[in-house]
């Protein structure tokens, strides 16, 4: 007879946050020498009388530092996953902080996986109780590789295979 500790203890467990390959100092650095080049090529333009350039240049500027907030701030999500033999918990947070939690049986849980020939995985979901939850879609195909193998292995352990 298996005990109630050894029923509930955790056989799997991974945070999977979305990969960026540029870090706060490296956005910095970024955003310096563009701005360093912004001026440095705007004061030539001005002084050939070409103000609009100026002008011009500086909202590109301001248009990239936009685009990397915004995708810093998509950044934030994150999946947790953690499975033991009588629950598998999903928890997903979205950019914005908002949360939802999924919980399956893992007994009568079925991994999916969806691969494509040339790309390798394409897709990722838990299906049970008659409930999809994709989980792992921001990874990049090496990690959604690793992610899968090692929680097929996981799920087979916790249905006792």
């Amino acid at each position: 007879m298996v005990s109630s500790h050894a029923a509930d203890e955790t056989l799997f467990s991974a945070l999977l946050k979305p990969h960026r390959s540029l870090g706060k100092r490296g956005f910095a650095v970024l955003m310096g020498v563009l701005i360093a080049l912004w001026i440095g090529i705007g004061m030539a333009f001005l002084r050939l009388g070409a103000w609009p350039v100026f002008g011009f240049f500086g909202l590109d500027v301001l248009a990239i530092y936009f685009a990397f907030r915004w995708n810093y701030r998509a950044a934030r999500a994150r999946e947790e996953v953690t499975m033991s033999r009588t629950c598998l918990d999903i928890r997903k947070v979205a950019p914005s902080g908002r949360a939802e939690a999924h919980s399956f049986n893992p007994f009568w849980t079925r991994f999916s996986v969806h691969r494509h020939d040339e790309i390798g995985i394409t897709r990722m979901a838990v299906e049970g109780d008659g409930r999809q939850v994709t989980i792992g879609g921001f990874l990049n195909p090496d990690d959604r590789e690793s992610f899968a193998a090692a929680f097929g292995r996981a799920l087979a352990a916790a249905k006792g295979r």
